[in-house]
């Protein structure tokens, strides 16, 4: 189980923040923290990213 970001293709738009439902994605400078603690690799963030930057895997 894996949630994954391409930081180079990571436009920083925060889409994906705004989405978490489980309030796990932060939006920082040097890109998208995902705590894991709180991530339920449902793959909402995933399908909102309008570059493909972030893969989750179950």
């Amino acid at each position: 189980m894996a949630w994954e970001i391409t930081k180079e293709r990571c436009l920083r738009c925060g889409a994906c923040v705004s989405v978490c439902p489980v309030l796990a994605l932060e939006l920082r400078e040097s890109g998208i923290l995902n705590d894991s603690g709180k991530c339920t690799l449902c793959p909402i963030c995933e399908r909102v990213c309008p570059v493909g930057a972030i893969r989750v895997e179950k």
